[in-house]
């Protein structure tokens, strides 16, 4: 794939606890440059949008990393990130509800962030933390809350693996558009993902992906 091409498919990424207003801005100038989308912390969207122009898709992270926040606090949070100039969501489902068989109160809460605003949501399963029933339940859940997208991983998580998988991709993409998220570190990695059906990479190493890619 082409670099110009695939630069559209990547979320360059900074969403550590140590994020300073000065990473972000790194990685807005390097998406901006290369051609890539950005994904931020709510902290800062606001001045992002106010600076980067109608260009730069900004997406940034709701009830990030865990999911546990109040399903009403999690629904404002995506409304005020909207408001801030967010272009696009990515929600952390509830991982302990889903796994303790809440699933339509997963889907419920998950419905009224999509309700709540005009922009694409895309949902963070968590694949690394549940089991293959699971993930299509998660999955389902997403549907049934009429999500946009649904999205491997935080990059955060205490699972084995932590990140993307060809496999949960693949078993994602049987219900929505995919981002792939979390260890993708170079080109090889991010087209086996793309190959698998991902959509969508999200990853801290844009530029060190878009190097490997032909001209």
């Amino acid at each position: 794939m082409k670099r110009a091409d695939l630069a559209a498919k990547i979320d360059h990424t900074v969403l550590g606890p140590t994020t300073t207003a000065n990473d972000v801005a790194r990685v807005v100038s390097e998406a901006t440059e290369a051609g890539m989308n950005v994904c931020i912390p709510p902290c800062y969207v606001d001045s992002v949008a106010s600076d980067a122009g109608d260009e730069l898709t900004i997406a940034t992270v709701i009830g990030f990393p865990h999911g546990q926040a109040d399903p009403e606090i999690k629904r404002e949070a995506g409304s005020v990130a909207w408001k801030a100039g967010a272009d696009e969501l990515d929600v952390v489902l509830n991982v302990g509800r889903l796994k303790a068989g809440e699933d339509d109160a997963v889907a419920d809460e998950l419905g009224a962030v999509v309700a709540s605003v005009p922009i694409p949501v895309k949902v963070i399963i968590e694949a690394g933390l549940l089991t293959d029933d699971e993930k299509h339940r998660a999955c389902e859940a997403a549907v049934d809350a009429d999500a946009d997208m649904v999205k491997t991983s935080t990059g955060f998580a205490d699972s084995e693996p932590s990140g993307a998988t060809v496999a949960d991709v693949k078993l994602m993409a049987e219900y929505l558009p995919v981002k792939a998220s979390g260890g993708i570190g170079d080109y090889e990695t991010a087209m086996a993902m793309i190959e698998a059906g991902a959509e969508r990479i999200g990853a801290s190493s844009g530029l060190a992906i878009l190097d490997g890619a032909p001209s």
